[in-house]
């Protein structure tokens, strides 16, 4: 009886219409009665909640599969089936895997009891006995014994109501180093991680936010495939910004969303909780747009990351680089949730995008499409955005391309060999409103100004590269006629610094016209300041700049 129920629900999941509601919700009190053997078949359930609660037919049904979620832990079934569901993100159960520090740390802040060293999984735990001295007061160092376990010696040095994962990643922020020093050593340590399951720590079961409205799913998927010279031109129904309050709960929501996923994402890890927007897109959907703070910014490209929301339920993420009029762009829908509406909202995420950064061009980098990812290659990715309109620019992948394109149309069952979309996933795709041109993320080659800096900077300064920085900005304000640089915030003034060295390279800088002088130095405090968005706006306004940069490069502005 249960595995026929559990069958039929998971059948009628994306069937809307009258009687569909009421059908899923006898469909789920049953099952929430019953007792899984397996705990593949608790899983399959689970799977079938959390899709029900972003895409319930009506109040009621949201109502009762949001009560369930909420007890899903407490199930006699999840405490027996516990162990076997490790790292499955389901409430009650721990999560092991090897975070980055910046996620490491946020951890252990917030869950310090909870967070563990994985021992049996850690092979550079001897090198616990030389961070040791680095970790601890001098005074205690003379009690360090090498004789003793590393795991000993963490279990001494530690407080009684912290766990030793959460003392490790606490001690090394607290180095007196630059952060990405600290970063760096950690990260080399790498050390594995538990989160203990606790009633507070994060789940997939509860991951979710309350939506300014619900929407109820009466009518089926957009499952068709949008054309995207038009979604482009179709604007989400509105873009706000965030309370100080509500962007907080946005970021860690985004966090705990990739932590219980077992994944890292520095944009979301750097979100700047003052440079949230929620971008609402109508029928349930919305994307909550993180800014990264001002210190982990890029120096050319703004990147952002975005949390996928249905009825406030986290289906997906979205990282997209912008700059040059241009996007590139990283889509994920999370498994529970593929197979549905994907390609409806790649559309809308394309239309978010133009509507933020005014985007006329977007491109896909060879991960997404399954380079060097198995799991991208045999789920098709290539051919999903092909088939969007996407195309290569290198000739031999078009070539390849369209040798495949003739075998299809002689063959409809034709599907490409491993071999073929690995050679065709090497390179970037890329769609454009427009004409292709140069001068977008994905084909301007920004390694090369990078390399010009070093060659002037290794030729100036030597290794004195921190006068070079200060002299180079004093330079700067000189030939832009900014008197009063120094008093900027905080964050302004490193962006100032850190550009610098790029624009002593442009050669009549000093010779612009007063207001294109202004326009960088408007775009400089951008940069630094609250939302990214508007140093993008204000560098693809900027033509001069654009030029100047081509020429650096060696690349024709389409300017």
């Amino acid at each position: 009886m249960t595995s026929r129920a559990l069958h039929e629900l998971e059948g009628r999941l994306g069937r809307f219409g009258p009687d569909a509601g009421r059908k899923k919700l006898a469909l789920v009190r049953a099952l929430a009665r019953a007792r899984f053997d397996t705990p593949s078949a608790l899983q399959r359930f689970h799977e079938c909640l959390c899709f029900l609660r972003a895409y319930a037919d009506d109040a009621e049904l949201r109502t009762v599969v949001a009560r369930e979620l909420a007890r899903f832990a407490r199930r006699a079934d999840t405490r027996r089936h516990r162990a076997r569901l490790e790292t499955s993100g389901i409430a009650g159960t721990d999560l092991c895997f090897r975070f980055y520090h910046p996620t490491a740390e946020w951890l252990a802040r917030r869950f310090p009891r909870a967070l563990a060293i994985d021992w049996d999984a850690f092979d550079a735990a001897e090198r616990i006995h030389v961070l040791l001295p680095v970790l601890l007061p001098w005074a205690e160092t003379q009690t360090l014994d090498e004789a003793r376990s590393p795991r000993a010696a963490l279990a001494a040095a530690k407080g009684p109501h912290e766990g030793d994962g959460a003392f490790l990643a606490r001690r090394i922020a607290a180095l007196p180093c630059a952060p990405d020093l600290a970063r760096a050593l950690y990260d080399e340590l790498d050390p594995p991680l538990v989160l203990r399951a606790g009633p507070d720590t994060p789940s997939r079961t509860l991951a979710a936010c309350e939506p300014p409205a619900w929407f109820d799913q009466r009518a089926d998927l957009h499952r068709e495939r949008p054309v995207l010279e038009r979604a482009v031109r179709e604007p989400p129904r509105s873009i706000q910004a965030v309370s100080l309050a509500r962007g907080k709960q946005l970021v860690a929501l985004a966090r705990d969303v990739m932590v219980v996923r077992a994944r890292d994402l520095d944009a979301f890890m750097y979100a700047d909780p003052r440079d949230v927007r929620w971008i609402d897109c109508g029928d349930g959907l919305a994307f909550a747009a993180l800014g990264v703070a001002p210190p982990q910014r890029l120096l050319l490209e703004a990147v952002y990351g975005f949390l996928t929301l249905k009825n406030g339920v986290p289906i997906g993420y979205v990282l997209a680089s912008a700059l040059w009029n241009s996007c590139e762009v990283a889509y994920n829908v999370f498994e529970t949730f593929r197979g549905g509406e994907a390609a409806w909202i790649y559309g809308r995420v394309l239309a978010m995008l133009q509507a933020l950064f005014g985007a006329d061009t977007f491109t896909v980098y060879p991960y997404q499409l399954g380079h060097e990812n198995e799991e991208g290659l045999r789920s098709g990715a290539w051919w999903f955005y092909q088939k969007l309109g996407f195309r290569p620019r290198e000739r031999e992948t078009l070539a390849l391309m369209r040798r495949e394109l003739r075998r299809i149309a002689r063959d409809p069952r034709h599907r490409s060999a491993l071999p073929v979309l690995r050679r065709l996933a090497r390179h970037n795709v890329y769609w454009t409103a427009t004409s292709a041109r140069e001068d977008v993320i994905g084909r301007f080659p920004s390694e090369r100004l990078g390399a010009a800096v070093t060659r002037a900077m290794a030729r100036r300064y030597g290794a004195e590269r921190e006068r070079g920085v200060l002299e180079l900005s004093d330079e700067l304000a000189r030939r832009l006629g900014a008197r009063g640089w120094r008093r900027l915030p905080t964050d302004e003034l490193e962006a100032w610094r850190r550009w610098a060295p790029l624009l002593a390279l442009v050669p009549d800088l000093e010779r612009w016209s007063s207001s294109e002088r202004a326009g960088v130095v408007a775009l400089l405090r951008a940069k630094g300041g609250r939302r990214e968005s508007d140093f993008v706006r204000a560098f693809d306004g900027h033509a001069r700049l654009r030029r100047a940069l081509c020429r650096l490069a060696g690349v024709r502005s389409s300017e």
